[in-house]
């Protein structure tokens, strides 16, 4: 017969063993959070290209056409798409990991499981969006003829980084939300500044030519070195990407995964109290 042990702090010892074992519950929260966003819906699945399509039509007219920002040495269009790849996916992953838990209040307060996996499963469920625009990228790479390199290879890491990006500020604020109610008005904000102080619809040269020395303080934007890596790596080498700015962002992103894996494990236990 079976034996269970209940030891002060076993729980702590064990947390991340127990993220493993509860991996069946991340994959239903996931599936879950991707039949919700697309059930019901009149056009489904075609929101998911038609939100960084439509945005992609609007930058390029705006700053392509009317702002004549210089494209880097590609066609416009595609220097936007390759970074609306990373940006919608950190956008739509921030949104939805910072209501997570609250909008999962009935399941936290009636069982135990690693709280974390609300908000990675959320992450994780972006990844479906980003699927479809990187099939947008490749149709348009096909229609300017644009060849992969071996650059291309570089592709996975570079979606890694673009997922802490997003999980490490996301368990922050989801955290935060638990406790203050107010961050769900401040999270859309953040958002929506974020795609215009990020290299979105320009290249990172036009701030390397104009701005100097802000240079350091544009780094700082965890985005700038996700945004500039995926356009090197999907463009054969354009997209204005230094050494020293991306290992700034890289450091940063590293900086807010800690932070927010800190943090939330601080306030876990509270949770289900407060919620």
């Amino acid at each position: 017969m079976a034996r269970t042990i209940i030891e002060p702090g076993r729980i702590e010892r064990q947390y991340w063993r127990d993220l493993w074992h509860y991996r069946e519950l991340f994959y239903v929260l996931a599936w879950r959070d991707i039949s919700v966003r697309y059930k019901q819906t009149v056009i489904g699945v075609a929101w998911a290209v038609l939100q960084p399509l439509i945005a992609t039509i609007i930058f390029t007219v705006i700053f392509g056409k009317l702002a004549k920002i210089p494209p880097d040495g590609v066609p416009y269009p595609l220097l936007v798409m390759a970074a609306m790849l990373p940006w919608q996916f950190f956008s739509s992953s921030l949104t939805s990991s910072s209501q997570s838990l609250v909008n999962s209040a009935n399941m936290i307060s009636k069982v135990y499981f690693p709280r974390m996996i609300i908000p990675a499963g959320a992450v994780i469920t972006a990844m479906v969006d980003l699927l479809i625009t990187f099939g947008l990228v490749l149709i348009l790479m096909a229609w300017f003829h644009f060849l992969p390199t071996w650059r291309f290879i570089v592709l996975p890491f570079l979606v890694v980084m673009a997922f802490l990006a997003a999980l490490g500020p996301g368990l922050l604020l989801t955290a935060l939300n638990v406790k203050y109610r107010d961050f769900r008005y401040i999270i859309p904000f953040i958002v929506q500044i974020g795609m215009y102080v990020s290299p979105v619809g320009f290249p990172s040269t036009v701030v390397q030519e104009k701005f100097p020395q802000w240079i350091g303080l544009y780094s700082l934007n965890p985005m700038v070195g996700v945004i500039d890596g995926f356009r090197w790596a999907l463009l054969g080498g354009k997209g204005g990407i230094t050494l020293p700015s991306f290992a700034l962002s890289l450091a940063v992103i590293v900086l807010f995964a800690l932070l927010g894996v800190w943090y939330f494990r601080k306030t876990e236990k509270t949770f289900a109290d407060v919620i």
